[in-house]
């Protein structure tokens, strides 16, 4: 979904640790349209300490990433 809707000499980037051995997109998709396809494990032990207590509790939802639906005049905003 992601390569079909970044535009020509944009980022795709992405939170964790790919769980497959290739990419699931061909280099020729990426290179064409000078697509930076980037990423890298979350930052989780700075903020397991802090956060994990209010997971437990029920306080705070992992599951619920997104939480506003913009228009598409807002995507920069958003």
């Amino acid at each position: 979904m992601a390569v079909g809707v970044v535009r020509p000499g944009g980022v795709i980037s992405r939170v964790g640790v790919p769980q497959y051995e290739d990419a699931p997109i061909g280099f020729g998709s990426l290179f064409g349209p000078n697509i930076t396809l980037t990423g890298g494990p979350a930052p989780v032990r700075a903020y397991i300490e802090r956060l994990l207590p209010d997971v437990l509790e029920g306080k705070v939802h992992p599951g619920k990433v997104f939480d506003r639906t913009v228009s598409l005049d807002e995507v920069p905003a958003g």
